[in-house]
């Protein structure tokens, strides 16, 4: 029986890379608001030979999430794999002058949108489902108040939920990506020498030995 990965933020970068590298052992359920990314996406899973279902949400959006998880169980009943690497990366900015509508959009991705799927996939992850979030240690540092304090609190949520599953499952892991050279990190470090560092497939690749 095909394993099922479940992907959110599948449509570039990491999550991109993340689906292409499962494509060959699990059926792939790729989330994310980009239609043409993720057509392209399936496009390239079929190339190797695999399969991929679809969702083209925005994971802020509870009703679509309740809905997609129930779909999720009326289809293949459980579900194997969740890997979330669904992020808002507002612009940096100092923190005295953090504009109101990215942070409340940060807090709705980054923290809320978790919380809400924590809820909803958990069921259909059971005892030996396995789920993964990527951290990206940057709160304290300058410019990146509304990231970086939402990513925190998304990776606190997700270390709450490592520790009262532990003896449970699902198993939950928490894992820290290499820099890679997306579209987030240019936006973040617009004059980095992007040759050095880490392609989001290695990344990909070398991540998921760790599960």
């Amino acid at each position: 029986m095909t394993k099922t990965a479940l992907i959110t933020g599948a449509s570039r970068g990491l999550g991109y890379a993340l689906a292409e590298a499962l494509a060959p052992t699990h059926h792939i359920i790729a989330v994310a608001k980009t239609t043409g990314a993720l057509e392209e996406l399936d496009d390239h899973i079929q190339a190797k030979g695999g399969t991929s279902t679809l969702a083209p949400m925005d994971i802020t959006n509870t009703d679509a999430m309740a809905t997609l998880c129930r779909g999720i169980f009326d289809r293949w009943g459980s579900l194997d794999l969740w890997l979330h690497a669904a992020i808002h990366a507002a612009p940096l900015t100092p923190t005295s002058h953090i504009d109101s509508k990215d942070l409340a959009k940060s807090i709705a991705a980054n923290v809320t949108a978790t919380a809400t799927l924590i809820s909803f996939v958990s069921p259909l992850l059971g005892a030996d489902g396995q789920a993964v979030f990527f951290d990206d240690p940057c709160a304290g540092e300058k410019f990146f108040g509304s990231y970086g304090a939402s990513k925190a609190a998304q990776i606190a949520l997700a270390r709450s939920w490592q520790a009262e599953s532990a003896t449970t499952g699902p198993k939950v892991h928490i894992l820290t990506p290499p820099p890679m050279p997306t579209a987030t990190r240019g936006r973040f470090y617009p004059g980095e020498n992007r040759d050095v560092l880490t392609p989001a497939k290695d990344a990909a690749e070398a991540l998921l030995s760790q599960l």
